[in-house]
């Protein structure tokens, strides 16, 4: 796959974003609002949408039925599963998450966060600050989303009064102070009525910031705010089998994705966890020869020297080498029905890499209403926690903080086969 920087007449790059808040503050109503004043709902969505929306009695068109997609969702009039929707302008692409309200899908929300780079944390402008707007903010600070952008929305059930927007930024402002989130934006809109979404409307003149889109569209996109280092988690190990074409009897290539950073050919290169080291001697796409790749393209490598690589190990620059352990610190997000139990083992899945797990301490548990620390044992459905694991074999890991893609994994019960944790790397 290409970089989305390189994706043809897109000139500031994918924007993964997510929205969020407590329930019924109109999240889905301002993905439906962005996609209608955008142009791009297709005919026939809208004119399901308009049959629906006449069936229900309602004057006007129910924008919020254009993410509510399961049965279950639009008869209660709730987000229950994460709905991803796909839309452009004339500079970028994007991909919206929506993520459910309510409490017990903390797990959904925690799941759209994980690879988004801007969340939108709606608030209604009726009740101010709740607690799962602040259960949310803590989530998508908790897991790395570096731009957080509050939309106060619902101003014309306020008759769009200043005052009442301020007060909800300044006690937003409070509460990220104690969480530690360096730097907030704020926003008035009406995602039912449209203003300050993609136009500014006539009823907010007191307010001079941007639209909500065009501070969209001017959001920086992922991998482009600071240096990263080169990391290529090995996928798969590619050698020809062509007896007709003796040329591919030497080819050996390593297939995978550049999760972060850029490489060259001719870079020095080593490879985790042998430690050997080579250089690059070519870098393929397609079959064809690139001078170098970068962030998120999936490409092949081919090495001066033979090297026993195999997938699950990690080539990265000799001078970037990330931490080689088996036992490491994370916050948990516990995503199962059933409890974490310290006296199970677990399949700990980094990159492309499996070990054998077992938690060997829970530091503790996080209140997420109140931000307390709280002593545990076990944790159920839901919970975060600060976890110690110890591996049966080594994983290479960079904080978090540092590189979302190896600063991450996934727990998986090894009787089920299901995902049953999500950890942030300390």
């Amino acid at each position: 796959m290409s970089a989305p920087e390189n994706l043809p007449g897109i000139d500031n790059g994918l924007l993964r974003f997510l929205t969020c808040g407590s329930v019924d503050d109109g999240k889905s109503t301002l993905i439906g609002r962005l996609l209608f004043d955008t142009k791009t709902i297709l005919a026939d969505t809208l004119s399901a949408i308009e049959k629906t929306s006449a069936r229900r009695g309602l004057s006007a068109v129910d924008l919020s039925l254009l993410t509510d997609g399961l049965q279950a969702e639009r008869e209660q009039g709730i987000t229950i599963d994460v709905a991803y929707r796909y839309f452009s302008t004339g500079t970028r692409k994007y991909i919206i998450a929506d993520a459910p309200g309510h409490e017990q899908y903390t797990r959904n929300m925690v799941t759209a966060a994980s690879t988004a780079n801007l969340a939108i944390i709606l608030i209604d402008a009726r009740k101010g600050v709740q607690t799962q707007t602040r259960r949310h903010s803590y989530l998508a600070h908790l897991v790395g989303i570096p731009h957080l952008l509050v939309a106060v929305n619902k101003m014309d059930l306020v008759d769009y009064d200043q005052a009442t927007f301020e007060r909800i930024r300044s006690d937003y402002l409070a509460f990220a102070h104690r969480l530690g989130i360096p730097e907030v934006d704020f926003i008035p809109i009406s995602a039912l009525n449209g203003d300050m979404v993609v136009e500014r409307g006539n009823h907010m003149n007191w307010y001079a910031g941007p639209t909500l889109l065009d501070i969209l569209e001017t959001t920086p996109a992922a991998h482009t705010e600071q240096p990263e280092n080169f990391r290529f988690p090995v996928q798969y190990v590619c050698r020809p089998q062509d007896s007709a074409n003796p040329e591919l009897h030497d080819y050996r290539g390593f297939m995978g994705r550049v999760e972060s950073g850029e490489i060259a050919v001719g870079d020095a290169v080593t490879v985790l966890p042998s430690g050997r080291t080579s250089t690059v001697k070519a870098i393929q796409v397609g079959g064809l020869d690139q001078p170098h790749a970068i962030h998120e393209q999936s490409v092949t490598l081919l090495l001066a020297d033979e090297i026993d690589i195999s997938r699950g190990d990690m080539i990265v620059k000799s001078a970037e080498a990330p931490k080689v352990v088996k036992q490491l610190d994370a916050t948990l997000c516990w995503l199962s029905e059933t409890p974490l139990s310290t006296a199970r083992s677990y399949v700990l899945r980094h990159t492309t890499r499996e070990a054998k797990a077992k938690v060997a301490g829970i530091g503790h548990r996080v209140d997420v209403n109140t931000l307390e620390h709280e002593a545990a044992t076990a944790l159920d459905m839901n919970d975060i926690a600060r976890v110690s694991l110890r591996l049966a074999q080594p994983v290479f890991i960079d904080p978090y903080a540092d590189n979302r893609a190896t600063g991450a994994f996934i727990l998986i019960d090894e009787s089920t086969n299901n995902t049953v944790g999500a950890g942030m790397i300390l």
